[in-house]
């Protein structure tokens, strides 16, 4: 007798221990990816790339019979031959070889797709609060049953409802019923009464006739269970991305937010299909512009925050009704701000943008050789600062060097639990 294992997983191994040991090294290298993405730049990110995990407790679970002594020399071994003397195993009880005592391997290595390594570093991330207020109606369709109907595919006939209402049919045009018929034919087989046996078999024809006539399934009985697509609501998401661009931005900074929302334009783009993207830069005067012009395009002046949340503002009023859409906004900037532009800024924060933002998060650049911890806070820090501390959903972090923007967007975005979103 031969038993052949159909399993989706290979023979010999245990289905349990298999998915335990996925989920481990799924584990690590995700692990790998973000703390390799550390270390990278936005285009590296992109394109994936190798990654190392340990070698230690990647073998995978399985059962193998082993017994007896068997003398064999494993096949792919260049070093050594059958009646050969093996060196004692290093007893220094590290791992691996010692130093100049041949090669050895303490890490496994993948090489990922761009998909597979955005996937496994966005796995954890999520946009806070995307649930609405409202669902709207969008290209998206789903089916639903809706009802019956008297014609349709073969394959969606509803027996229940059809036998049912055949049986309602011979209920009401009083349809004989087998065991009446085989009764008046017992009846007639009994009778020696002439005259009662003509009676009978009146009424027997009579009856079969009335049987032929009255179907036992009629074609108006057959329904078809219905199905119709009906638009699948979704939740609508659009979120604002506003940038100092001024004279006070140097090439650094500007890298550093560029990076910050080049990322931040992935990730919004790979886990979301229906979140809309507006692109706002501002010097003294803000203007909507395209991605490409938002992350390359020169501009110089002074700065004035007030005139992107003005900007912002009309946008919402004109093409983002808050009923219908969930607002989300990210601002980046070294922190500079005109003193007498701060009272309007912190207004239409409070009475404009913030009343309508689900999420608003600032984030401010600086440069790596000159920040130091002990440095005053810029005034649109301190203002923004002031507003968090008055009770406005504010999320602020700071960033000086490019290997603090991943840990910082994971920082914004990572999935909260109840208790912090409410916190």
């Amino acid at each position: 007798m031969h038993i052949v294992d159909r399993r989706l997983n290979p023979g010999s191994k245990s289905l349990e221990n298999r998915q335990r040991f996925l989920r481990r090294a799924k584990a690590l290298v995700q692990g790998a990816v973000k703390k390799s993405s550390q270390d990278r730049d936005i285009k590296d990110v992109l394109e994936g790339g190798e990654v190392t995990i340990p070698l230690d407790g990647m073998d995978e679970p399985r059962f193998r019979r082993e017994g007896g002594t068997r003398d064999m020399v494993l096949p792919g071994n260049k070093k050594f031959v059958e009646g050969d003397w093996l060196p004692r195993p290093n007893q220094s009880g590290g791992k691996g070889s010692s130093a100049g005592e041949g090669d050895s391997e303490d890490a496994f290595r993948f090489v990922l797709s761009r998909d597979e390594f955005v996937d496994l570093f966005l796995d954890d991330l999520e946009l806070p609060d995307l649930a609405k207020r409202k669902l709207a109606e969008t290209e998206s369709e789903g089916i639903q049953r809706a009802g019956y109907s008297t014609s349709g595919s073969p394959a969606n006939i509803s027996i229940s409802r059809t036998v049912s209402r055949a049986l309602a049919r011979r209920v009401a045009l009083r349809r004989p019923r087998k065991d009446e018929i085989e009764t008046l034919e017992a009846e007639l087989a009994e009778c020696d009464d002439a005259t009662r046996r003509q009676e009978l078999l009146a009424l027997l024809e009579a009856l079969k006739a009335k049987v032929k006539r009255i179907p036992f399934i009629d074609p108006i009985d057959i329904r078809y269970r219905r199905f119709e697509t009906v638009p699948k609501p979704v939740a609508q998401a659009v979120m604002f991305c506003l940038m100092d661009v001024s004279g006070s931005m140097s090439e650094h900074m500007k890298d550093l937010a560029k990076r910050f929302y080049m990322l931040l334009y992935v990730f919004l783009k790979r886990r979301y299909k229906h979140v809309e993207i507006v692109f706002i830069r501002h010097t003294d005067r803000a203007e909507e512009v395209d991605e490409d012009t938002f992350f390359h395009g020169p501009a110089s002046g002074g700065t004035l925050v007030s005139s992107a949340l003005v900007a912002m503002n009309e946008i919402v009023r004109t093409r983002f009704r808050p009923a219908d859409w969930n607002i989300y906004a990210a601002q980046a900037s070294d922190g500079d701000n005109m003193t007498s532009d701060s009272a309007l800024t912190g207004q239409l924060l409070t009475d404009k943008i913030l009343p309508v933002c689900q999420f608003f998060a600032y984030l401010e650049v600086g440069e790596a050789a000159n920040y130091t911890f002990d440095m005053p806070d810029s005034s649109l820090w301190t203002l923004y600062e002031r507003l968090r501390n008055e009770g406005a959903p504010l999320s602020m972090r700071k960033v000086s060097e490019r290997g603090e923007i991943f840990p910082v967007f994971q920082d914004l975005f990572k999935r909260r639990s109840k208790q912090e979103r409410v916190a």
